[in-house]
């Protein structure tokens, strides 16, 4: 049945066509044929970007929506099957190449409609010899196993298919014994494979792919010691091997040519066969794709269409492919290969984040018998920035947890079942499951409260392990970027949902906090004022204004606006309004994950102090402090709140807070005449962005604030 994802209609659209069916030759979903955009060699397309995004899940829509329609195969590169040889085979005469070969083989020949199993006479020879070169002390049995697999890649699907299954199993076991004689053992086992595949009831044609070994290098025109050749390559390892594979890889290529080849399977068999790779970074990945790139740069023509998914969006492989955004290849993609770059017949296409109509029907989907308040698909698409995995959690956390929860914050720390036969956990754990990796999710925990290179390691010093050094903090956020994150300056974790989340498991580690206070602490005592006598460079670089953002910031995060308060309110006559804005921003954008009573400290509450305190209902109970002008202080301590709480991607934008913020910002205005259209434009704007799911941003310089 059809499953529709959402923003993804530049790749399955059927009328207008969208990639796919250009690619394939077939409608989604139907056997009716379209035409090609590329009739004579087709791009290899390779969707990018980062966790979460919603690679995967293209892959499997595309395998529905053709599967039985045209031969299909899917397969995850970081699947454990390609990690590592099964139980004694050995790692000579294995490799996660050749295992997905097989893999995609038994896939490939299932029948479709109109037409029966494909048969792979070229390559199952080929795999029969690079198993034979790990059977020097394997029994008769494991061998039989293994040649048996193998062989019934060649069962034909039709009336004989039992007789075709017997077969298998005499050919396994003459395979065995030949393996099992006196003569040399890998010779034997070939010639046993080219007489059962030479010899049965295979079509003439399947006969002459058996002699198709004859032109490998140095064989000499005989199959026999082609094959002899092709598994010591293989067995030696390095570039001899990646040459043996590009070698079965076009044997697999070969036989799905041959099996599209003549008038009648041209009528039976419609579009294209289907081949999809998803995590491509991790081995096979890399040795199929560069086999068929560097194949089809050779001239060595097929009829597949390929398609993977990347990790990120760079890799030395596909240096010199054609880039293009998804919604670019909706109608056509102005794709052509550079003859003298193999890559550039491969075409990036990267996924874009869902946009905020997206959300708002998945979250609807999602909730269909349960009141969703009418602010939370907004806010659902601020908090995520469209990861369409947030954006499907996340709603299948509101339709188990509404009406009783609906703050998101609440939501991301409820117990979630991502399927019927799953147990739950806190969703924000799930996430963080899916989209950081695993293997450093506790050091990207503490890291996520960094802002460069320099408080990264304050905080690595401080709270983790000896042996994770300046180099391993540069190394793990080189990483971040080459798997798709962005490089944002000031956060050294670029993506504001994965921070968000990372943050939150951080403040959740101690019942007390007490690892959440220890990082926030130690940026504060990092960008603390220099000592007297010190050059005034702040740690990290950066001027005096940028250290104190920072250091008011993580002061914030522990519930201590006093300091924040007096600096906004000191610096608001002298600081041009610009930077003043982008400060109260910054300083507003503190996490906000348990509410804080009037000293800063955490209690167990869900209650939000920072609504009452920007709607002024404590401004009587506020000691004001001597010397400093009250009203000014008292505004700048409402509006610091109010931001503080619309900028909360974990909570529902309060109307009357957002009233509250345009007043604040008109009544500053009138304060400062330099500043005035800039402040006025900010009092319209920002109360809007948060009502509708937006964070807010200083405007654009327009040249009518007067100032720089």
């Amino acid at each position: 049945m059809h499953r529709r994802l959402h923003g993804r209609g530049a790749l399955f659209d059927a009328d207008p066509a969208g990639l796919a069916p250009r690619l394939v030759g077939l409608r989604p979903h139907q056997h009716r044929t379209h035409p090609y955009e590329h009739e004579h060699e087709p791009p290899l397309v390779v969707f990018t970007g980062g966790r979460g995004l919603g690679k995967s899940a293209v892959l499997r829509e595309l395998r529905d929506a053709y599967q039985g329609h045209t031969p299909v195969a899917l397969i995850d590169c970081e699947d454990g099957e390609f990690a590592a040889p099964p139980a004694q085979r050995p790692s000579e005469a294995w490799s996660p190449v050749a295992q997905a070969l097989l893999v995609v083989a038994e896939q490939l020949a299932e029948p479709v409609t109109g037409a029966g199993r494909l048969q792979f006479p070229r390559l199952v020879p080929g795999l029969v010899a690079v198993a034979a070169g790990g059977w020097e002390h394997a029994d008769s049995d494991r061998i039989r196993r293994e040649v048996e697999r193998i062989l019934l890649l060649n069962e034909g699907g039709t009336w004989l298919s039992g007789f075709a299954g017997r077969w298998a199993g005499r050919v396994a076991a003459n395979v065995a014994a030949a393996a099992s004689g006196t003569g040399p053992l890998l010779s034997a086992a070939i010639e046993a494979t080219l007489e059962s595949v030479s010899d049965s009831f295979v079509h003439r044609r399947h006969q002459r792919a058996a002699t198709w070994y004859r032109d490998y290098p140095n064989a000499g025109g005989h199959a026999r010691r082609g094959l002899i050749l092709l598994s010591g390559h293989f067995r030696a390892g390095g570039t001899s091997r990646q040459h043996a594979e590009r070698y079965l890889v076009r044997a697999l290529l070969a036989d799905l040519t041959d099996a599209y080849a003549g008038m009648l399977p041209r009528m039976r068999r419609l579009g294209r066969p289907l081949v999809l790779l998803d995590n491509t970074q991790t081995a096979p990945g890399p040795g199929l794709i560069d086999a068929v790139l560097r194949d089809r740069a050779d001239g060595f023509t097929d009829r597949v269409a390929f398609v993977g998914a990347l990790r990120g969006t760079e890799t030395p492989l596909l240096r010199n492919a054609v880039r293009r955004d998804l919604p670019e290849v909706a109608r056509r993609s102005d794709w052509a290969p550079d003859p003298a770059a193999p890559s550039s017949r491969a075409l990036l296409v990267s996924l874009p984040p869902l946009g905020p109509d997206d959300t708002l029907h998945i979250v609807g989907a999602a909730c269909a018998e349960v009141p969703v308040p009418p602010q939370l698909p907004h806010a659902t698409h601020r908090l995520t920035g469209g990861n369409p995995l947030g954006i499907a959690l996340l709603a299948r956390a509101a339709a188990q947890h509404l009406p009783e929860v609906e703050s998101l914050g609440r939501l991301l720390t409820a117990e979630v079942r991502p399927a019927a036969d799953r147990d739950g956990r806190p969703a924000y754990r799930e996430l963080l499951a899916r989209l950081v990796p695993a293997d450093r999710l506790e050091e990207l925990t503490v890291l996520a409260t960094a802002h460069d290179h320099d408080s990264a390691c304050a905080l690595a010093e401080a709270l983790l392990p000896d042996d994770f050094g300046p180099a391993d903090v540069r190394a793990l956020q080189a990483r971040l970027v080459r798997e798709g994150l962005p490089a944002v300056p000031g956060q050294f974790v670029g993506d504001p949902f994965v921070r968000t989340l990372l943050l939150l498991r951080l403040h959740h580690l101690d019942a007390d906090h007490g690892r959440w206070r220890r990082a926030h602490e130690t940026l504060i005592a990092h960008y603390a004022p220099p000592d007297d006598g010190d050059d005034g460079t702040p740690p990290g670089g950066g001027d005096t204004e940028a250290r104190a953002r920072y250091r008011l910031h993580h002061e914030l995060a522990l519930g201590a606006p006093d300091a924040a308060v007096a600096h906004l309110r000191d610096t608001f006559p002298v600081l041009d309004t610009r930077t003043w804005l982008r400060t109260l921003c910054f300083v507003a954008s503190a996490p906000y994950f348990h509410a804080h009573d009037a000293e800063g400290h955490d209690f167990a509450g869900h209650a939000d102090r920072r609504a009452s305190i920007a709607l002024g209902r404590d401004d009587a109970g506020h000691a004001v402090p001597d010397g400093v002008d009250a009203a000014l202080h008292l505004r700048v301590r409402r509006l610091l709140h109010a931001v503080w709480q619309l900028a909360d991607p974990l909570v529902l934008p309060d109307p009357k807070v957002c009233d509250r913020l345009r007043f604040e910002l008109e009544q500053l205005s009138n304060l400062r005449p330099a500043g005035n259209a800039l402040l006025w434009r900010a009092s319209r704007e920002w109360p809007e962005d948060a009502l509708a799911g937006r964070p807010p941003a200083v405007p654009d310089d327009d040249g009518q604030d007067g100032e720089a």
